[in-house]
């Protein structure tokens, strides 16, 4: 699978997680759903980040929770939809579907975690 397929199963994810948490507080047993899917969503996006940006993965993950959010929200929950609310969200995924055309799929450089350079063959060598 490429890193956009792990980020948008990541993506869907946290929508199930979001969910999960709203619907726990009337059925406690979603606690459990809440931490499978979010355990899966975070491991999912790390997958992605290996060959997705940044700063690309992390703007589309919340933006496929947050669209996702709303729908289920209106769907399960009730919550009004106003045309304001459908042109913001549109303006949205206008917004996602960019960062994806704009070239977010420079593969990321890998670095060595801050203090640890000399470990990992850093400026402490001479």
């Amino acid at each position: 699978m490429t890193g956009w397929h792990w980020l948008i199963l990541a993506g869907f994810l946290e929508i199930g997680f979001v969910t999960a948490l709203k619907l726990e507080q009337t059925r406690p047993a979603f606690f459990y759903v809440f931490l499978v899917c979010a355990y899966f969503s975070f491991d999912f996006l790390s997958r992605a980040l290996k060959t997705i940006p940044l700063g690309t993965a992390y703007a589309i993950w919340t933006g496929i929770g947050a669209v996702g959010a709303v729908f289920m929200g209106t769907v399960l929950f009730g919550e009004s939809l106003s045309p304001a609310r459908l042109i913001l969200i549109g303006l949205l995924i206008a917004a996602l579907i960019g960062l994806k055309l704009a070239g977010g799929s420079k593969p990321a450089k890998e670095t060595a975690p801050p203090g640890k350079e000399e470990a990992a063959g850093g400026a402490g060598e001479l």
